[in-house]
């Protein structure tokens, strides 16, 4: 107790220490290691056998899609470990999604969002309270950050000044635009893994069990719903005057990032086609911020229009999208929700085909996981973009047309009742 008293009053009598944290991974470590000696939870070497971790931490600190793909990770995560206790982080937005999940303890929550203003020395004091009072507490044993890409969003800081002994995550020079980034970033860990290959997402996340000396026997997507879930779907679409055998399809407007969005009135276009060639009624689905795109839609297309747009949770949206026969959708969020829920997929990606396969918007990382699936990407970029869509706002997307989705269309819908009819 007399060695944690010391360690707080560091924090509190020199708060300057850490104001550069982070931009400087050896200042970083200098005066961590120090730190994590006064609690006594300094690093020692660990062998690579998941079975000795009793108490493990898995910091999940990205956006949506990046936390469905790792649904797999954590089922065999617990597999392998049935009597640990596993705590997961994830950012506050996304509490709802991972709260029923069977497979963790218990779930905290970090916020890495700040605003410009000392945005360092902001998210080193929030890790730094957030270990304080829950992670240090726990004694883990182990700390793994899955995540492969670029770690925008603090999860290799949170795992090490969680005290973990043995903290695991992939190193910084993976990728390229990784390298650039997360320079210095090995150093928070104890032992990295050095996989380069190209791989889908969901992979890459179950590589780091392999890697610790687990065995991986699934690695389908989950998605856990509660009764309320299923009755809020069931309530909110009989109050649309959604009958249960209605073709119903979900269109989502939205992504991280504008030039991942396909222009509004192409959509329109693609949902009055569905009304009108299939008697469809249309399901948006989406978060805040994409109100104005729904509402738009809703003018375009009138009363086949359900516009589910920032009136549900993420487990309620993932309940409705379980409804649906398609989804049609950009490259977001959503997209993975739909798979989770096992929903046909067709992405609208702005991504070229001749693009680098190793980019954060490639398909051939985060395509639809699971699921039958249609990925439409522009043949090449338009300039003056090259190896990736470049642009701020809707750009190479735009060479993707509405006869295409049109078409991607007619061949799911043909090819899931080719299926149904033999499934009788």
């Amino acid at each position: 107790m007399m060695q944690f008293a010391k360690s707080i009053n560091f924090i509190k009598s020199a708060p300057w220490n850490f104001i550069n944290l982070f931009r400087s991974p050896k200042l970083t470590c200098l005066v961590g290691d120090l730190l994590l000696w006064l609690i006594g939870r300094q690093a020692k070497e660990q062998e690579n056998n998941l079975s000795r971790a009793k108490h493990i931490l898995v910091v999940r600190l990205d956006e949506i899609g990046d936390v469905v793909m790792s649904t797999p990770f954590l089922r065999e995560l617990r597999r392998n470990l049935p009597g640990a206790w596993i705590t997961l982080i994830v950012k506050p937005a996304l509490y709802n999604l991972v709260e029923l999940c069977p497979y963790i303890n218990e779930v905290l929550t970090y916020n890495w969002n700040t605003n410009k203003y000392l945005s360092a020395f902001r998210k080193n004091c929030r890790a730094l309270k957030l270990a304080r009072q829950h992670l240090w507490r726990r004694s883990f044993d182990l700390a793994i950050v899955p995540r492969w890409d670029v770690d925008g969003y603090h999860a290799t800081f949170i795992a090490y000044v969680s005290g973990a002994p043995w903290r695991v995550g992939y190193s910084e020079n993976v990728v390229d635009h990784k390298r650039r980034i997360n320079k210095g970033f090995d150093r928070f860990f104890t032992h990295v893994l050095h996989d380069n290959r190209l791989k889908h997402e969901v992979e890459h996340n179950l590589d780091v069990i392999r890697f610790l000396g687990g065995q991986v026997q699934d690695n389908r997507l989950e998605f856990w719903l509660s009764e309320a879930d299923k009755a809020f779907a069931d309530q909110f679409l009989m109050k649309n005057r959604v009958n249960p055998g209605d073709l119903l399809i979900s269109l989502a407007l939205g992504a991280g990032a504008p030039k991942r969005i396909w222009p509004i009135q192409r959509f329109a276009q693609i949902g009055l086609w569905l009304r009108n060639e299939y008697g469809a009624r249309i399901l948006v689905v989406g978060g805040p911020g994409e109100e104005v795109l729904a509402e738009e839609l809703e003018l375009k297309m009138g009363s086949c229009i359900v516009n589910a747009t920032s009136k549900t949770t993420l487990r309620q949206a993932a309940a409705l999208l379980k409804r649906c026969q398609l989804f049609i959708g950009n490259d977001a969020g959503p997209m993975h929700l739909a798979a989770a829920v096992d929903v046909p997929v067709i992405e609208i990606s702005c991504h070229p085909k001749n693009g680098s396969p190793f980019h954060p918007n490639s398909p051939q990382r985060f395509r639809p996981w699971g699921v039958f699936y249609r990925v439409l990407q522009p043949e090449s970029p338009q300039a003056p973009c090259i190896n990736e869509c470049a642009s701020i706002q809707p750009h190479c997307i735009l060479r993707l047309t509405v006869e295409q989705v049109k078409q991607a269309v007619v061949e799911q819908l043909g090819s899931q009742m080719l299926s149904e009819r033999k499934d009788r």
